[in-house]
């Protein structure tokens, strides 16, 4: 595993041809379950996660700006915590803040748990002979420890975190080096992930092969938007399988090195 650090289907289906042989994966609310740790940070703070889409507003907009370099991670939770007090009437000093911050990531880490078609995915893609990523916006030290937590960090060939490398998905900068660090060209490897914009398109933009991951089924899709959406994890290793003629056969893995790291 390789750290590298730099400053049932819906339609539509894209061609995705017989020469992928690398799979990369986005991490939150694709193979490890966001939603319910977020829902349990929130429970210890409130004793109910009511406030569900107040919580998912701030976080968009402050994680804008943690992914824009304007504070770090650690003082975008704090700062997005202290706002979801205010908006509720309730003004915290910032020792309270701290304290509360604390209890809420405690609750989350404690709640940290795979999707159910995760590991069986990522193990089938590994007997098709796949080199495996994962291709993540998040701090670096957070989502290891995370990774950790669960398994998953030995089982991928390259773990790419935005907050390690300097740049975020979407930009095409992170997906091809992804590519690169697993010795693939774009055009033979396939990003998957929860978010169309930020997964997707972004990888399609930087010449991979976008695979959107729309769990809910509500999501809407141009026919000619160049992109392949899937339901569950489950519907990965047939969607590959099946675009190359029923059998799928990575190329040489036995003799592929991966590129050197980059500290």
């Amino acid at each position: 595993m390789h750290r590298v650090t730099l400053a049932p289907e819906l339609s539509p289906v894209a061609s995705i041809p017989r020469e992928v042989v690398a799979v990369c994966f986005d991490v939150d609310a694709t193979l490890v379950d966001y939603e319910a740790s977020t829902r349990a940070g929130l429970r210890e703070l409130l004793g109910t996660d009511d406030a569900w889409p107040e919580w998912c507003a701030l976080t968009e907009a402050h994680y804008a700006r943690y992914l824009a370099g304007q504070v770090d991670f650690d003082m975008m939770r704090r700062h997005r915590t202290k706002d979801f007090f205010a908006c509720r009437g309730e003004h915290l000093c910032d020792g309270e803040v701290v304290r509360r911050e604390e209890r809420r990531a405690a609750a989350v880490r404690r709640a940290w748990k795979l999707f159910d078609d995760a590991l069986p995915c990522l193990r089938a893609l590994r007997a098709l002979g796949m080199r495996l990523a994962a291709v993540t916006n998040a701090a670096g030290d957070h989502q290891r420890a995370k990774l950790g937590a669960l398994g998953l960090e030995s089982t991928f060939d390259a773990v790419l975190i935005s907050g390690e490398l300097g740049v975020a998905k979407p930009h095409r900068a992170i997906f091809r080096r992804a590519c690169s660090v697993l010795g693939v060209r774009p055009a033979q490897a396939v990003h998957v992930g929860d978010r169309l914009d930020t997964d997707a398109e972004g990888a399609r933009d930087a010449g991979l092969h976008g695979v959107w991951l729309d769990r809910s089924g509500c999501g809407a899709l141009p026919h000619d938007a160049g992109i392949s959406v899937i339901g569950r994890l489950a519907e990965l290793p047939a969607l590959l399988t099946r675009h190359a003629g029923g059998q799928l056969v990575a190329q040489t893995t036995a003799q592929w090195k991966p590129a050197l790291v980059v500290d």
